[in-house]
């Protein structure tokens, strides 16, 4: 093949995939919403089933499920007919996964689930199947054609079928009133964990690290303050120790060329008095929002008697992994 039937190929597929999408809308339906209700009202787990390509697309909608507050995990179903439906109760939900609705490892386990007195709703490609017969929801998740050319490997169906798990996911989130500090909980590790789980104290320069002159002091102390600390800023303070201004290396450059005398100018004369500060229990991420709305490198750290207590810039957070 040359590059070009490669691109028209490709082309292809994502047409046929994005059909199948937008032909599923219509199955956002009453069904649907009952499939919302009873996934919202267990007080068990939601039990993912699927076998083969419905598996895999299976075990990221339970994965999906479980990280947006609805607690859920997935059974293979050769495995739950050799003890794994020991795992299932009478306070689940079962989610059956089949594009044909007629796999016969998913219904081999049906009157198990029904004699527990699991719910059952299915996820299937024909309202007339078995398993969409069975359940007590059905879900229709049918698509005119696979993008495979052969008609055999599943590929718009698997899409569509985790689409329809993310709408139920998100649909869920939202019912549950599902927060982001929420979602950090179940994702305490990598960049994810630290933009949430991160707080400014956490990163903050504090004590000796933090760059303070005061209002007697001049320019040229307070370069030498910022250049001691590396941090582009230094606070400056009143008598009482509360913050009365902000002197960054913008301000620096703005009186260069004015031509100041940095060796007998007070600082108090060119400081910025209205500066933006930070708590320092708010979430790092807050504090990267606020510094690019502002279009600032750097925050001062307040207490609550508005007195300094650290600092940081965009390079802390960069090393702590929240850019």
């Amino acid at each position: 093949m040359t590059q070009q039937n490669f691109i028209k190929q490709g082309l292809r597929v994502l047409a046929i995939e994005q059909q199948a999408l937008s032909d599923i809308a219509q199955y956002i339906n009453d069904d649907f919403n009952h499939a919302c209700q009873l996934m919202y009202q267990c007080t068990g787990r939601i039990v993912v089933i699927g076998m083969g390509k419905s598996g895999h697309i299976g075990n990221k909608i339970a994965a999906t499920l479980a990280s947006t507050g609805s607690p859920a995990f997935f059974v293979h179903p050769g495995e739950a007919s050799h003890g794994d439906l020991g795992m299932i109760t009478e306070h689940d939900v079962v989610m059956l996964i089949s594009n044909s609705g007629e796999t016969s490892e998913v219904l081999n386990i049906i009157p198990v689930l029904k004699r527990i007195g699991a719910k059952i709703v299915a996820m299937t490609g024909n309202t007339n199947s078995t398993m969409a017969t069975f359940s007590d929801v059905h879900i229709c998740i049918k698509v005119e054609k696979e993008a495979c050319p052969l008609g055999l490997a599943p590929t718009a169906s698997t899409t569509a079928t985790l689409v329809m798990g993310d709408a139920l996911a998100v649909a869920l989130l939202e019912a549950r009133g599902f927060t982001a500090n929420d979602f950090a909980l179940s994702h305490p590790g990598g960049s994810l964990g630290k933009r949430l789980l991160l707080s400014i104290n956490d990163i903050m320069h504090s004590g000796d690290r933090t760059p303070i002159i005061t209002l007697a002091q001049t320019i040229k102390d307070a370069l030498i303050e910022m250049s001691a600390k590396g941090l582009g800023m230094t606070a400056i303070v009143d008598e009482k120790q509360q913050l009365a201004g902000l002197f960054t290396d913008g301000d620096l450059r703005r009186i260069l060329e004015q031509r100041v005398d940095i060796h007998s100018t007070l600082i108090s004369e060119v400081m910025t008095t209205k500066c933006t500060t930070v708590p320092a229990h708010i979430l790092a991420a807050e504090a990267l929002n606020i510094m690019e709305q502002k279009s600032i490198n750097g925050l001062i750290v307040i207490n609550e008697q508005n007195q300094p207590i650290g600092a940081l810039n965009m390079q802390d957070l960069l090393k702590a992994g929240v850019i």
